[in-house]
């Protein structure tokens, strides 16, 4: 939205000389060029509190979503036939379509009344092995402790050929803590880690890791800055330094040996 002063400004401000200011502030602001110490403008975000706490959910939709949208959206046709999803079937219902043949919510306490398996993932001997054609694994790594062994039961119970479909926060706020919640948060990934831990259990050739963010998205997540405040550009530009979501794509090996975890 354009402020009062802008436009008082621009209506005192020739023509040619509001476009030539116009694009030597745009030209300043993707250059790189960095502003000399103290003359960096902070504006809005000088602040000791962010934006919004809950994400930027109430500005509109909440920036990794946005990534993890993208991701799924890419591997659509992997959902399909007996579906998993962890907590809700929210991302089933969104991306699945008539290939979803049954669509099971896992929940790691009873009570969820979407839950249709009530198991701890990093102890998940109940669940039986080569059952889920895809699994919709967002946000949830990063609450689970002992994630290697989840891991290793996400990878047992899809069948030979079925796809595990995760996201997680590389920059992020905390979102739980422990005493405060039912679980905490414990790790942050990056690419190198999701794809080490993938290709440990879906072999290397099996396995797309691919990382979203940069400077100004990071920055915007931390503060709870909605999606919709950046430009499809500034959300879509990738810069591997400044990772906030992760996602993978991992494929059981449809042969897998006996006795052999990959």
């Amino acid at each position: 939205m354009t402020s009062p002063l802008k436009q008082i400004i621009k209506s005192l401000t020739p023509e040619p000389v509001w476009e030539w200011a116009k694009s030597q502030y745009s030209n300043g602001m993707n250059s790189g060029k960095a502003p000399g110490i103290g003359a960096v403008n902070f504006g809005d975000l000088r602040r000791l509190t962010p934006i919004s706490r809950s994400f930027g959910a109430d500005r509109g939709t909440i920036l990794d979503r946005h990534y993890i949208e993208a991701f799924l959206g890419k591997h659509q046709g992997d959902i399909k036939g007996r579906v998993l999803e962890i907590g809700d079937n929210f991302y089933t219902l969104r991306f699945g379509n008539d290939d979803v043949t049954d669509g099971d919510v896992l929940h790691v306490e009873a009570g969820n009344p979407l839950a249709t398996i009530v198991a701890d993932l990093s102890a998940a001997d109940e669940v039986p092995s080569n059952t889920f054609q895809c699994i919709i694994f967002t946000h949830t790594i990063q609450m689970i402790y002992d994630f290697q062994a989840a891991m290793d039961h996400l990878h047992r119970i899809l069948k030979p050929g079925g796809v595990l479909l995760m996201a997680t926060h590389g920059t992020s706020r905390v979102g739980r803590r422990l005493g405060k919640d039912h679980w905490g948060v414990y790790w942050r990934m990056t690419e190198d880690s999701v794809r080490r831990i993938f290709s440990e259990r879906f072999r290397e050739e099996n396995v797309e890791v691919q990382g979203y963010g940069n400077i100004l998205a990071a920055t915007a997540f931390l503060y709870g800055i909605a999606a919709e405040e950046l430009t499809p550009e500034e959300l879509d530009t990738y810069d591997a330094d400044y990772q906030v979501l992760i996602a993978a794509r991992g494929v059981k090996p449809m042969h897998v040996s006996e006795g052999s975890d990959v």
